[in-house]
């Protein structure tokens, strides 16, 4: 039996539109850091690198650096509240970094306070202010609640709604889950803690250090922490640090390393097909050449307000 005129006719004007429809593309951007493996690596041009964004590749639109008035930058510093008294003894180093910032960094300090990010300074160009606002933890075990339940708070309330900025954040604490003991990579606060990092653009940073009471210092407890922030900071572009199962001595060679990620950090940007709801696409980001390392968040938000 032949097809009738009038499905003829619906077939000929629905194919264009549906050609039309799955062309339709929305751009997208995120943050991505650049390290040269050994000494000083050559700036990598837009041809270099390779995107794949939900298993396909792409074209990169836009590859610029995060410098000079370009630098905007928001730097969040969440300290866990059950932390040891000793952190104290790190203020100083921590405060020299905030104060080493660009002029233009928006630098504020928070505290993992009961499942929430409760600011001592909000945001502010006022580094020296920032750095004085460092305290004493309360060192109270269990007092964070989760240090997860507290990153989670503050991706969703963000003290700032400017898209252009990078936003990064480090977090000081042990990593340990008591509201999921048991170590499990698909611990569901943890997991939640990832997604609301990547629908928020932000970037986590992470140094391990002990809380106080006795079981905070158990090997367990250390190695389930460390493996949980590992997975936070790999999956938001970021990195981790720590000093084998101990408190680290001191934290300058660590900030020493996050200030040279702040200085070669890129914009990156490229299109995916339109989607009509926000959601989170699956990214892999590769150089051609041999000489860096690249970080970059596992997954960014496109589609729906993200448009």
């Amino acid at each position: 039996m032949r097809p009738s005129f009038s499905l003829l006719l619906f077939l000929a004007c629905a194919l264009p539109l549906s050609a039309q429809s799955s062309g339709d593309q929305t751009p997208v951007s995120t943050v991505v850091t650049v390290m040269p493996k050994s000494g000083e690596a050559a700036p990598l041009r837009r041809q270099n690198i390779k995107v794949t964004a939900d298993r396909k590749p792409v074209e990169v639109s836009t590859w610029r650096p995060f410098q000079g008035q370009n630098a905007r930058l928001e730097f969040v510093v969440l300290v866990d509240d059950s932390a040891r008294q000793s952190i104290g003894l790190q203020f100083n180093d921590l405060a020299n970094f905030l104060q080493s910032l660009p002029p233009t960094a928006y630098v504020g300090v928070a505290y993992m306070q009961n499942g929430r990010a409760a600011f001592v300074q909000p945001l502010t160009t006022d580094h020296a202010q920032a750095a004085r606002s460092l305290r004493q933890p309360l060192g109270i075990p269990g007092g964070n609640a989760s240090p997860y339940f507290c990153l989670s708070d503050l991706a969703k309330h963000w003290p700032s709604q400017d898209p252009r900025n990078r936003r990064e954040v480090l977090m000081v604490t042990n990593g340990f889950d008591p509201y999921y003991p048991r170590y499990d990579p698909e611990d569901p606060y943890l997991q939640a803690a990832i997604t609301d990092a990547q629908r928020a653009g932000i970037i986590v940073y992470g140094i391990y250090y002990r809380d106080t009471g006795r079981f905070s210092s158990s090997m367990y407890v250390t190695d389930a922490g460390q493996n949980l922030l590992a997975q936070l900071t790999d999956a938001t572009g970021g990195k981790l640090y720590w000093q084998g199962l101990s408190n680290p001595v001191s934290f300058r060679p660590f900030l020493q390393d996050l200030d040279l990620r702040l200085q070669n950090q890129y914009e990156l940007g490229f299109a995916v097909p339109a989607r009509p709801k926000a959601e989170l696409v699956d990214l892999k980001v590769k150089a051609d050449v041999g000489h860096v390392s690249i970080s970059a968040p596992q997954r960014i938000e496109a589609g729906g307000a993200a448009q």
